[in-house]
């Protein structure tokens, strides 16, 4: 890559984005992130796995709650990586943060891990226990991924065409450690006997969770000194005043000035109180009698918190803080087009994972309740049916590289936009196809988990367009200072798709173990869904206590009466998503100057 220099940063001018000619193999310090990775995501997926199952079945938390939970955990955890990345950029250095983010983690599994055993003689200290636990998670979280993601781009000289391969060899190795972790974790977490589940059995999923991450941290600081290191041979990720790489043509200081920092505090004020209005429903939360000002509307709130409070949290410091980097007076014009790139494919982004994140939800419960999940005689473990993504990403992974190296070499490999608005139509099309399943289904019919196993394959193909494609394009894209913050700031994009996908995922109409339930009591659930049948108080106590929602969910002024709609919601979304971005690559080429 060619660069004009000027007193230490690049000059605001068209770069000519050479490439570095490809080099044989790639360097051992891959396999020791690689493997790093792979554990710290067997913890993951594998307490991720089991986690909404643990709400419902241990914790008693209804269906649409743990889907607001599960959504709240997840965006949380694509949040601080906006913490890890400005901590590790300003103070401790990439390596530091991965080894507090690792025993922070494993931490946090441990005390879900005494939640899970404590359940039965205390359910509100183990609700504490639990909520406590998640957010030691997600703090660890916050340190580790984004400096570990950001070390891999690291690796390799700048312009190297070995980058896109690097980035989808990493994610293989993530969803190998989520392939081994689901497995691991289900099997020993998510028992039943016939259709009576171990509720017990859920400990020993976690605790096999807090072992692979405290033995992925082990990894890390055993290998990092020896393999962890540039093409030249200097150390990658110490702390920033004692770094040792060398200094690039893009590394400046970064330059916030105290105004910045606060409008962009009152914006993110603002922005809260906004989505926080806007996540407001007054028929399932309204006012007190009696109740009235800003009393009476902050006490409804409360009574959904995470949907109220939490979620709005995600959004506006999101968008602040992704705002409150473009303030920084270091920037040139072209790093300005080039960060804002990683913006508008981070907004579609949200998207792709807010439909894509129903597998630990909504997809889960239906696996559990409206699926048959026997297999040639084995009845699987409905969390193990999600599994089918991992399964997929080690088969397919290796083929996709190796596919883009053949499409470069050819000069017909597609730029990076291109590349996910294909992901994004193939997870519409995998909804399709069990939406259009589905629309046939009785009421208490259930589905063969073939189609979730089709569902999976259509998932994980658009995954691999979008995901590996996307860190390597923010590797590519971001200025060496801001490299770790805008992993950061990519990953806000998974945050704010997590929230959404909680929202979306508590839309789920009743399933199949809902009518069965209702039935057996002589309750008429269809004809109460569509007010033809007003239920007795003895059947109202019944619904209630069982946990059965009375009336079908709305989104967006639309109402869904069954599985047939709730999917149809995630094909459209995805659909429309994957056109839009499609129409914008050639003015996103363009921003990227050079960059594909």
């Amino acid at each position: 890559m060619s660069q004009a220099q000027q007193t230490g940063t690049t000059l605001d001018m068209p770069i000519d984005m050479e490439e570095t000619p490809p080099r044989k193999g790639h360097p051992k310090g891959l396999g020791v992130l690689f493997t790093t990775e792979m554990w710290e995501r067997f913890n993951f997926y594998g307490m991720r796995a089991i986690l909404s199952l643990f709400l419902i079945n241990a914790l008693a938390f209804k269906d649409s709650d743990s889907s607001l939970i599960y959504g709240g955990f997840l965006g949380l955890c694509y949040l601080t990586p906006m913490l890890g990345g400005f901590m590790s950029d300003k103070f401790l250095g990439n390596r530091n943060c991965i080894m507090l983010g690792g025993l922070t983690m494993a931490l946090g599994q441990l005390m879900l891990f005494m939640s899970a055993s404590q359940y039965k003689t205390d359910l509100h200290f183990a609700q504490t226990l639990m909520y406590i636990a998640l957010g030691v998670i997600i703090l660890g979280n916050g340190f580790f991924k984004p400096n570990i993601s950001s070390m891999v781009g690291s690796l390799y000289p700048k312009g190297d065409t070995r980058l896109d391969s690097a980035f989808t060899i990493f994610y293989m190795g993530i969803n190998v450690g989520a392939f081994l972790g689901n497995f691991i974790c289900s099997t020993v977490g998510d028992v039943k006997h016939g259709d009576v589940r171990v509720v017990e059995a859920f400990k020993y999923g976690f605790l096999a969770a807090g072992c692979a991450m405290l033995l992925a941290t082990i990894i890390f600081f055993i290998l990092k000194n020896k393999y962890i290191v540039t093409p030249e041979g200097k150390p990658i990720g110490g702390r920033p005043n004692k770094s040792t790489a060398v200094v690039s043509a893009d590394t400046v200081e970064a330059k916030f000035t105290g105004k910045a920092i606060l409008l962009v505090s009152i914006l993110m004020l603002a922005l809260y109180f906004v989505f926080q209005y806007l996540a407001w429903d007054p028929s399932s939360m309204p006012v007190a009698a009696g109740s009235s000002g800003l009393g009476g509307y902050f006490s409804a709130l409360a009574l959904s918190p995470i949907k109220t409070f939490v979620y709005p949290f995600i959004y506006a410091s999101g968008l602040s803080l992704a705002i409150f980097i473009l303030t920084d007076k270091s920037l040139t014009k072209i790093e300005t087009q080039r960060i804002l790139v990683i913006y508008i494919v981070g907004f579609f982004v949200i998207f792709f994972w807010a439909c894509f994140e129903q597998a630990g939800s909504s997809l889960t419960f239906i696996a559990d309740q409206q699926t048959d999940t026997n297999i040639l005689g084995w009845q699987m473990p409905p969390s193990l049916v999600q599994n089918f993504n991992a399964i997929f990403i080690v088969i397919f992974a290796f083929p996709f590289s190796w596919m883009w190296v053949q499409l470069s070499k050819r000069g017909k490999e597609p730029i990076s936009p291109v590349k996910q608005s294909i992901g994004l139509l193939l997870l519409s099309a995998g909804y399709f196809v069990i939406a259009m399943r589905v629309r046939s289904l009785g009421m208490t019919e259930k589905m063969s988990v073939g189609w979730l196993i089709i569902l999976y394959l259509l998932h994980t193909l658009g995954e691999l367009c979008l995901s590996p494609i996307g860190l390597s394009l923010v590797s590519k894209l971001s200025p060496q200072r801001f490299s770790s913050l805008l992993f950061g700031v990519f990953f806000l994009s998974n945050a704010a798709g997590y929230a959404l996908a909680g929202t979306l995922g508590a839309l789920i109409p009743n399933t199949t173990d809902k009518f069965i339930a209702a039935s057996k009591q002589g309750i008429d659930l269809q004809g109460i869904l569509d007010k033809k049948v007003t239920p007795s108080p003895d059947q109202l106590s019944f619904l209630q206590s069982a946990k059965i929602s009375m009336e079908n969910p709305h989104f967006v002024g639309f109402t869904i009466h069954n599985l047939f709609d709730f999917f149809m919601v995630f094909v459209v979304l995805s659909g429309t998503a994957a056109v839009l971005l499609f129409l914008l690559s050639g003015t996103l080429k363009k921003m990227m100057n050079g960059v594909r």
